[in-house]
C-alpha cells in the first residue's frame, strides 16, 4: 500500500481514540470537533474493515484488532516524531529537542547525576527522558531501538546493532551485615549452599553474570527475584541471602543498605555498559552529540 494514498493525520486520530475510547474526548485532545472526530472514526473504519470502537453498555470499548493497533500505533507515531525531528544541524545550547534514553536503575545511578549535570551546562533548552527497561524491552528490539534514541545495556544481550561503550564494571559478592553464615570471604561452596535473591532470573531473562554461573557448572538456588539493582541489596538484611552486584552500585549502597562486599570466589568476566541504537539515529547530528555527552559523562565517573 502506498503512503501517498493515505491522510497520515488519520494515525494521531486513531492513537486518541484508542487511547480515549471516546470519540469527544479524542477529539478534544488532538483540537477536532466532535463531528470531525466521527468522520475521522469512520474513515478508519472503513480502511481496516473493522469497527475498532464498540458500544458496551454506556461505554465504548477496543475490538481486538484496536487492542492489536495500540502498541504499533505508539511506535508509529514516535518514529513520525523522530522523522520531523531531525535537523541538519544541531546546537545544543539553543535545542529545544527531546531524546528519550532507556536504561537499569543500576545505570541511572551511576552515570545519571554526571549526564544531569553536562545536561544543565552544555543544552540547557534541551529535554533528556531518562525511563526504565526491563526483559521486555529485547521481546522485539527493532522495534524497542525504533522508538527510542538510546539503550542502556551491557555487552551479551544484543548483536548486529551500532553501539558506544561507556564504562566497565566488576562484580562483587554480597551479603548482609549480619549474615552469620558468611565469614570473611565467600567460597564457592557458599554459591552453590546459601539461598539468592538476584534480578531478571528467568529463562529468557538474566544478568550476563548469571550465564556465567551456569557455564562454570554453579548451580545456584534462586529463592527471590527483582527487577531492580538499586533495591536489591536492602533486601539481604536480615537474612541468609547473597548475591552478586555491580561493584559501582554496591559500593554506593553499601552502608545505607548495611551490607558487606566480598571478591567473587571465580573470575567473573567485567561488564561493560554500553549505549545502543538504530541504525536509522547513525548521522543524525542529535543523536551524535548525545552519544559524546554519554561518552564525557562516562570518563568523568571514578575509577
Amino acid at each position: 500500500m502506498s503512503l501517498a494514498r493515505l491522510d497520515l493525520n488519520l494515525l494521531v486520530a486513531l492513537q486518541a481514540l484508542i487511547e480515549e475510547r471516546n470519540v469527544t474526548r479524542a477529539g478534544a485532545r488532538v483540537g477536532l470537533t466532535q463531528p470531525a472526530m466521527s468522520a475521522a472514526l469512520a474513515r478508519l473504519r472503513r480502511h481496516f474493515g473493522d469497527e475498532l470502537l464498540v458500544r458496551q453498555g454506556n461505554r465504548y470499548e477496543l475490538t481486538p484488532l484496536g487492542v492489536s493497533l495500540r502498541h504499533r500505533t505508539e511506535l508509529a507515531i514516535v518514529a513520525a516524531e523522530r522523522v520531523f525531528d531531525a535537523e541538519p544541524d544541531f546546537d545544543p545550547s539553543t535545542s529545544d529537542r527531546e531524546f528519550l534514553v532507556l536504561l537499569s536503575d543500576y545505570a541511572l545511578l551511576v552515570l545519571g547525576p554526571a549526564v544531569a549535570r553536562l545536561l544543565e551546562e552544555r543544552a540547557p533548552r534541551v529535554r533528556l527522558r531518562l525511563e526504565p527497561h526491563g526483559p521486555s524491552a529485547l521481546f522485539d528490539i527493532e522495534a524497542t531501538l525504533r522508538s527510542v534514541d538510546l539503550l542502556l545495556l551491557p555487552h551479551g544481550f544484543l548483536n548486529d546493532y551500532p553501539c558506544a561503550d561507556l564504562y566497565r564494571d566488576t562484580w562483587v559478592c554480597v551479603a548482609a551485615a549480619d549474615n552469620n553464615e558468611v565469614g570473611d570471604s565467600i567460597t564457592l561452596d557458599d554459591l552453590r549452599s546459601l539461598p539468592w535473591i538476584t534480578q531478571y532470573h528467568r529463562p529468557t531473562a538474566s544478568t550476563t553474570v548469571d550465564r556465567q554461573l551456569a557455564l562454570l557448572g554453579i548451580e545456584h538456588r534462586v529463592d527471590l527475584t527483582i527487577e531492580s539493582f538499586l533495591a536489591l541489596p536492602f533486601l539481604l538484611a536480615g537474612t541468609r541471602r547473597i548475591t552478586l552486584l555491580q561493584r559501582r552500585l554496591a559500593e554506593r549502597l553499601a552502608v545505607a543498605a548495611d551490607v558487606r562486599l566480598f571478591p567473587c570466589p571465580f573470575d567473573v568476566m567485567d561488564l561493560v555498559e554500553a549505549a545502543w541504537w538504530h541504525p536509522v539515529h547513525s548521522a543524525d547530528p542529535g543523536h551524535l552529540w548525545l552519544r559524546a555527552l554519554l561518552r564525557e559523562a562516562a570518563e568523568k565517573l571514578p575509577g
